[in-house]
């Protein structure tokens, strides 16, 4: 399960931020971003005349090539080059070098970004992936298998040594990807993620961090202390990592009560959970 990590707070814009904080969301929701349509006008006349231009020096060649004005892309040039930044990032390339690292005997995914997670562990290893929504692609290196992880399924009991789930057991029980609505569907699915690791397996689980709400129906976000909560009887965390809100990734952070009381300083971050089943 993934989903748009939305950054309206360097927008610049004439309207007030609240008014932008409420609105952007829904106009993304209906497909449409005011922002990147203000930078394709922006582009507009440039391409225009870049297009006159072009047929120009094509004429100079004898029309060598045949041009149509039928894929026209206004605001790249405005666009940074890449994003190495930001939750998907660094959760990302972050857990797939320690999967790389510590070489598992079975690693289980569940939910993670397809197109980048996934993507990333496959290139150097086999990965089985759950969801709830159908996959039909088939890729070497790669099983999947559709499954609703807030419902017990016994034959993956202790099933791997190594299991993932980033950015996603937030959305369990919101609807967003077609699951029922359960207030409780988080609690449900880290019971199932417990019980599909083996005893000493190791579990990558990152989730966004900030004062506990529900957005609804995009995410949740949790308080430290709860995912902390939900692994104290079963789990010992290893390691601590978390992404700020303006997308940088801070790295073996040792949760003491003042980070934890504060959730590192975030609003929107993504807390990075690195932990061993004892139990």
């Amino acid at each position: 399960m993934t989903h748009q990590v939305i950054k309206i707070t360097k927008q610049k814009s004439w309207l007030p931020k609240k008014l932008i904080d409420v609105f952007y969301p829904w106009t993304l929701a209906f497909g449409f971003d005011p922002f990147r349509t203000k930078r394709a006008l922006r582009g507009l006349l440039i391409t225009f005349r870049e297009y006159q231009r072009i047929k120009s020096q094509n004429a100079l060649l004898g029309k060598k090539y045949e041009i149509k004005f039928s894929y026209p892309v206004f605001s790249d040039r405005y666009e940074p080059a890449g994003i190495a930044s930001g939750h998907y990032f660094h959760q990302d390339l972050l857990v797939a070098q320690k999967i790389y690292q510590s070489n598992p005997t079975r690693h289980v995914d569940v939910a993670s970004r397809v197109d980048g997670f996934v993507a990333h562990v496959a290139s150097f290893r086999s990965i089985e992936v759950f969801d709830i929504r159908q996959i039909s692609s088939k890729v070497p290196n790669i099983t999947f298998r559709q499954y609703d992880l807030t419902k017990p399924q016994n034959e993956y009991i202790d099933y791997c040594d190594s299991l993932s789930c980033l950015h996603a057991l937030e959305h369990f029980g919101l609807g967003r990807y077609g699951d029922p609505i359960d207030i409780g569907g988080h609690v449900k699915g880290f019971e199932n993620l417990r019980q599909i690791l083996k005893v000493g397996g190791i579990m990558y689980l990152s989730v966004p961090i900030g004062p506990e709400r529900i957005d609804f129906n995009a995410h949740r976000a949790f308080a430290i202390a709860t995912i902390l909560s939900m692994a104290e009887n079963d789990f010992k965390l290893l390691d601590f990592s978390f992404v700020d809100d303006a997308g940088e990734l801070h790295r073996d952070i040792p949760l003491t009560q003042a980070a934890i009381e504060c959730q590192c300083g975030c609003i929107y971050g993504c807390g990075i959970f690195e932990f061993q089943k004892v139990s």
